[in-house]
C-alpha cells in the first residue's frame, strides 16, 4: 500500500517547515520507501507498518503544535510493491512517447 499523507500544525505562526521536518524525520528513519514533495509525504508498505510510521509522524508534531491537521490518502493494491516508483515511471513512459 501506499499512503500520501500530509501533517500541518496548527496555532504555531506560517513558519511550520521545521515542524513538518520533525514527521518526515520519523518517516526518514522508518526505512520504509518513501518521497517527499512540497505537498505530501508518501509512504509505502504493510497497512500495519505504514499507519504506524503516520502516527508516530504526527505524534513528532503534535509534541510541539497545539493543534494538528492530517490530510491522508491511501492505494490499497495487494501484491503490488515498488509502487511508489513504478506509477512514476508507467507515467514518464506515456510523456515520452515510448
Amino acid at each position: 500500500m501506499i499512503v500520501a499523507f500530509s501533517v500541518t500544525p496548527l496555532g504555531v505562526g506560517e513558519d511550520v517547515g521545521e515542524y513538518v521536518a520533525d514527521a518526515v524525520r520519523v518517516v526518514r528513519e522508518s526505512g520504509l520507501p518513501h518521497r517527499t514533495d512540497a505537498m505530501f509525504t508518501s509512504i509505502e508498505g504493510e497497512w500495519d507498518e505504514v499507519m504506524d510510521v503516520v502516527k508516530r509522524a504526527v505524534a513528532a508534531v503534535e509534541a510541539r503544535a497545539p493543534r494538528v491537521s492530517v490530510v491522508l490518502k491511501a492505494d490499497i493494491r495487494p501484491g503490488v510493491s515498488d509502487g511508489l516508483t513504478s506509477k512514476v515511471e508507467t507515467v514518464e513512459r506515456y510523456l515520452s512517447g515510448a
